[in-house]
Parts: structure tokens; C-alpha cells; sequence
């Protein structure tokens, strides 16, 4: 019987895990006013009639916290990246000196940093969510082995050990909320 409480633990543990590396694409997504080459993952390049990720088109580096630079593997190739720099809507602007595209990175506004933070702040709750749903489904699985024999002790004992480990994963949401935060609002 305790094999079934185990599975259910083991479901919710690898549940747990997922939500928190969603949560950390989500995070690295939200850019902290540092030039950082993830910045430019979501971008997609019209690479011979096919959209191709920036990555496999060029090198993208950050050469200092306000610039990045992205260096084509085939210099045909620069106003087409420019292009889709541009198109992505990320507020950045390549400039194009004939060997690479230099990217300045603007300094965030005030407003603009509490606007990052409370996505921040969401993107966590999304998170926490997905933690208290895996905590649902495994208590649903737990109480169901009643009904296959299980006692009452290993039920309690299972939902416990449930509980325990949703308030590790809620506090390490939070610690990396608050991380995020804090790297958000360094000005």
C-alpha cells in the first residue's frame, strides 16, 4: 500500500520540479536592466525562408552590463537579425557596423522596474499555483488507497510528507522572487 502513497509522492515531487523550471525560463525572460545574451533567446531569424532561432544564426555575447553585440556567421545575414532584433519588440535597437550588430541596452525607468517586479511577482504566483495543484492531485491519489486497504496512519503520514514538501517548494519560489526582485529594482 505504501508503494501507491510513494508513487503519488514521487508524482508531486516531479510536478514540483517542473513548476520550478518553468519558473526560472519565466525569470530569465524578464530582463533586470543588464545586458545579458538571454535577452535575445526568444528571437527568430528569417534564415533562408525559415524562422530560425538567433542563436543558430550568429554569436551573441555581452561585452559589457549595458551592451551586447551579436556576430553573424555569415555577414549577409546582419540586416536580417537586425531586422528581427527590431521586430521582436524587446525595445532594443541593433546598430549595424558592417561586422557585427551592437545593442545598447537602455537604463529602466523607475515605473518601468515596478512594472518588472510585479511580473515578477506574477510569473511566482503561476508558480505557486502549479505547486498547490500537484499538492491536490497527490493528496486526491493518497486518499484514494483508502479505498485498496491503506490505514489511516500511512494516508496521514503520506499527506503530511505532501505538505512538507509544497512548503519547500513555495519557500524556494520565494527566495527566488524576492532574488529576482531585488536584482530588478538595482539601479
Amino acid at each position: 500500500m505504501s508503494e501507491m502513497i510513494d508513487l503519488a509522492f514521487d508524482s508531486a515531487k516531479e510536478d514540483m520540479q517542473k513548476a520550478m523550471e518553468r519558473l526560472d525560463v519565466e525569470l530569465r525572460k524578464i530582463r533586470a536592466g543588464k545586458a545579458h545574451p538571454s535577452m535575445l533567446e526568444s528571437v527568430k531569424v528569417d534564415y533562408y525562408g525559415s524562422l530560425t532561432p538567433l542563436n543558430q544564426v550568429g554569436n551573441v555575447s555581452a561585452t559589457d552590463p549595458r551592451t551586447l553585440t551579436v556576430q553573424a556567421y555569415e555577414k549577409s545575414m546582419l540586416d536580417p537579425i537586425a531586422s528581427a532584433i527590431t521586430n521582436a519588440n524587446l525595445g532594443l535597437n541593433p546598430m549595424n557596423n558592417g561586422e557585427v550588430l551592437i545593442i545598447s541596452v537602455p537604463m529602466l525607468t523607475e515605473e518601468r522596474r515596478r512594472d518588472l517586479a510585479k511580473q515578477a511577482k506574477s510569473v511566482g504566483e503561476n508558480a505557486k499555483v502549479s505547486i498547490r495543484n500537484a499538492r491536490k492531485d497527490a493528496n486526491d491519489a493518497i486518499k484514494a488507497t483508502k479505498d485498496d486497504g491503506a490505514s489511516e496512519d500511512a494516508i496521514k503520514a503520506g499527506e503530511s510528507n505532501v505538505q512538507a514538501l509544497t512548503d519547500d517548494y513555495v519557500k524556494q519560489v520565494d527566495s527566488r522572487i524576492s532574488g529576482k526582485e531585488a536584482d530588478i529594482m538595482t539601479v
